[in-house]
């Protein structure tokens, strides 16, 4: 099992930047590849941002390039989404995700996933 462990999440005004964080634990070495997804109020969960441990491929959602980074930590197991720019769209409960496999959809098939932090922009 893995377990993840969202933080740094809160309320910023538009324009403001927040960096999240994602401490992952347990059989962290099963894992090849962490995500960062986000759900609004009445909407379904979207894809942020993907980052391999290796550090080899990084991916991002359109609606966040250029605005968001995803970096991580390998000798802290920590993985990081700094967001800048923010916008009120950008208001969501963000969760962390570990990938445990390769697919060639790096928006889906996370297999562990955190409890979610609040991010609210407001305008």
């Amino acid at each position: 099992q893995v377990q993840l462990v969202e933080s740094g999440g809160g309320l910023v005004q538009a324009g403001g930047s927040l960096r999240l964080s994602c401490a992952a634990s347990g059989r962290t070495f099963s894992t090849y590849a962490m995500g960062w997804f986000r759900q609004a109020p009445g909407k379904e969960r979207e894809f942020v941002a993907h980052i391999r441990w290796s550090g080899a491929t990084i991916y991002y959602a359109d609606s966040v390039k250029g605005r968001f980074t995803i970096s991580r930590d390998n000798a802290k197991n920590t993985v990081y989404l700094q967001m800048n720019s923010l916008k009120p769209e950008d208001t969501a409960v963000y969760y962390c995700a570990a990938k445990t496999k390769w697919t060639i959809d790096f928006t889906r098939n996370y297999d562990y996933w955190g409890q979610g932090t609040q991010v609210t922009v407001s305008s």
